[in-house]
Parts: structure tokens; sequence; C-alpha cells
């Protein structure tokens, strides 16, 4: 018998990967987009799992917008936090289990070292404090759900989507012949959609519950990324290195995020491949991606 599995935000980075790789596992997979179905309306929320009976409900939808959210915040927490309480009420009516993917921001960057899943958290803005919260209704309403951690998702999906991903940001500005200031004091381990999906449905496979975190494997500042895809896609734009006190955004964000991933790899889990290794087989899926059709 197929188990059923929904994915709400179905058509971003994330969310593209999921339907791919649960479907390449025998679930039957329904996908939402946001104009699909609204996950801020509970009634809908309801009546659509209440529906559909799923085993699983994987949440890869969110509100990202880090600066932006400083000015509506409210924007930020009826998505972050409010729709995640929709999620796990509806889950709890449908005895389906529930996956929520969470973020590296919850924490204050001040350790300066990868973060484990037992680290307390300290958000430091208005996006973060409603990922956190999010985490807390998950929590809140349903017995176990499975909270995933993540870190600077890209994936070849970020080519159809507005907002894109740091990779095509940077190969963007490098056809703009202008200098390219990045920060060189902040690290993040930047995490591979696919991946990252791959290890999900290890978790949801394994009955895994909990928090856990799936970064990409490799601590590395915004700097230093940004000098290997330019390496990789063989560019040489002026790449400059600038600082947090020289280029100031409207959100505070953690100088250091790098997640742990020991805990994941210690349910028998793969590691995430090689950080280079993800970035090029990114730039070679993107390059048959833009290649004319013939």
């Amino acid at each position: 018998m197929s188990r059923t599995a929904v994915v709400f935000g179905s058509s971003g980075q994330l969310g593209v990967e999921l339907v791919k790789e649960l479907g390449a596992r025998g679930y039957q997979v329904r996908g939402f987009a946001r104009p699909d179905l609204d996950i801020t309306d509970a009634g809908k929320v309801e009546r659509c799992l209440a529906e559909i009976s799923p085993d699983v409900v994987l949440n890869a939808a969110a509100y990202n917008q880090v600066d932006v959210a400083e000015r509506e915040p409210q924007a930020a927490f009826l998505t972050n936090a409010l729709a995640v309480r929709n999620l796990a009420l509806a889950c709890r009516q449908a005895d389906a289990r529930l996956v929520h993917f969470s973020t590296d921001y919850v924490f204050d960057g001040a350790a300066n070292r990868p973060y484990t899943e037992e680290d307390p958290t300290h958000p430091l803005g208005a996006y973060a404090v409603s990922k956190l919260a999010g985490e807390l209704y998950a929590r809140a309403y349903l017995e176990g759900p499975l909270i995933i951690r993540t870190c600077g998702v890209f994936g070849p999906g970020g080519l159809k989507t507005a907002r894109g991903n740091f990779i095509e940001l940077m190969l963007r500005l490098a056809g703009g012949g202008q200098p390219i200031r990045v920060v060189e004091d902040h690290v993040a381990s930047p995490t591979y959609a696919p991946a990252l999906a791959a290890r999900t449905a290890d978790l949801v496979d394994r009955n895994c519950t909990g928090i856990f975190h799936a970064g990409g494997g490799t601590p590395i500042s915004w700097f230093d990324y940004a000098r290997l895809i330019f390496r990789l896609a063989g560019l040489s734009p002026q790449l400059q290195p600038t600082n947090e006190r020289e280029y100031r955004t409207a959100a505070r964000r953690p100088r250091y995020s790098a997640l742990s991933n020991a805990k994941l790899e210690s349910e028998g889990i793969d590691p995430f491949p090689p950080f280079e290794e993800a970035v090029r087989d990114y730039l070679a899926i993107r390059r048959r991606m833009l290649a004319p059709s013939v």
C-alpha cells in the first residue's frame, strides 16, 4: 500500500526536490504552492488534509525576506509561525506526521562553531523570531513532529523562483561589470536542495522525530563561497571582501551559523556531499536547464 505525502511550498527550491525525491520512493505526492492553497487560512488547511488524509505533511513554505521582515514582522509571523500552528492542528486531526523546516537563524552566531540541536536558541530579528515560533507551535500541538533546521538552501529550482539563491545572485552581479562586495566575517553551511530532500526522506522513512540539523556540512564564509562559485563557473569578476561593520543590513544576522550534522549522521544517514561537488553539480544542471532547445 503506497504512502501519501503532501508538500506545501512545492514550487520552491526545496519543495520541488521533495516532490521529486518522495515520488521516486513510491509516495503518492500532492504538492501545493501558495496560489494553490494559502496555509495561513486555517480552514482551508484543515479541509485539504481531511480530504487527502496523508501519512506525512512536509512544510517547505516560508516567508524568508529577512530584511523586509523588519518592516513587516506581522507578515513573517503569519506565515512562519501561525501557519505552522494551522498545519500542526490539521495534522493532529488527520493523524498525519508533520515535517517542518526551520533555519540556522534561530541562533545568534556567538558560539563560533557549528551549532548542535542542544544549543540554546537566540534569534536576532523578526524573521528569526517567527521561525523559532513555528518550531514551538509544531512541538506544542503534536507529540512527535520532525523539525529540520537548515541553512542557505540552493537548488536548481532557484532558476524559476523570483528571489533565486546566492549562486544566482553572484552570477547576475558578475554580469554587471561592477565590483562585487561580499562579507567575509559571516560563516554558514549552505545546503544543496537535492541532498537535503534525500536526507529528509531518509529521516521520514526511519520515523525520526524531534529536531535535526541538516546543513551543507562545510562551514564557509560568504566571501569564500562567492569565490568558489566564480572559480567553478570560470568567471573573474572584481570580488572584494567586506564585513558586517561596512555592509549594514536592516536585520541582524548570526555571524557564525553553520550547523552540525552529527545527530543526523548518528541515525545512519549519509553525510552531505562535499560542498564543492554540490556547487559543481548545481552549475552543471543550470547549464543544461539554460541551454537552448534544439
